[in-house]
């Protein structure tokens, strides 16, 4: 089992998602649609930050293929207003989406080289939590996957 883990310094940024909006009417009335992709302006940083850490570990690692499990832990600061019991850290319960957040930084591993494609995901985790002190951004751990040990579980 390989494994290969990398952290990411920065404020973690959600995919962005597509949305769907009225665009107005045909010459008939009938209500027209287009959709829209939703991304801030730091998603592009973020996704090159992960892309460049991906891409350094690619170096010596190599492109990782077969089933690979993704396990990521989003770290945020934690906001002044959080009652001194929850410090040092606490899980995020709030946006972003967690779901979102773990799309990113897949889509960005394919992107940086460290995997053939983000498909061979077999396994997701994704954490996300907030933080009283220390560094903000993710730890990201990929381990390749023994192909038979699921399919000896569920013979």
């Amino acid at each position: 089992m390989k494994v290969v883990e990398f952290i990411v310094f920065g404020l973690p940024v959600p995919q962005a998602g597509t949305k769907t909006v009225p665009a107005g009417k045909t010459r008939d009335g009938k209500q027209m649609y287009r959709h829209v992709t939703e991304g801030g302006k730091d998603l592009l940083p973020w996704r090159q930050a992960v892309a460049e850490a991906a891409r350094t570990e690619a170096a010596t690692a190599g492109v990782l293929r077969g089933p690979l499990m993704l396990d990521v832990t989003f770290r945020f600061p934690m906001p002044a207003s959080r009652p001194k019991a929850l410090r040092p850290w606490a899980y995020k319960t709030t946006k972003p989406d967690t779901d979102k957040l773990v799309r990113a930084v897949g889509d960005s591993c394919k992107d940086g080289g460290l995997v053939a494609d983000d498909a061979t995901f077999a396994i997701v985790y994704g954490t996300k939590v907030e933080v009283w002190d220390g560094w903000t951004g993710a730890r990201v751990r990929l381990t390749r996957l023994d192909p038979r040990a699921v399919l000896d579980s569920y013979e």
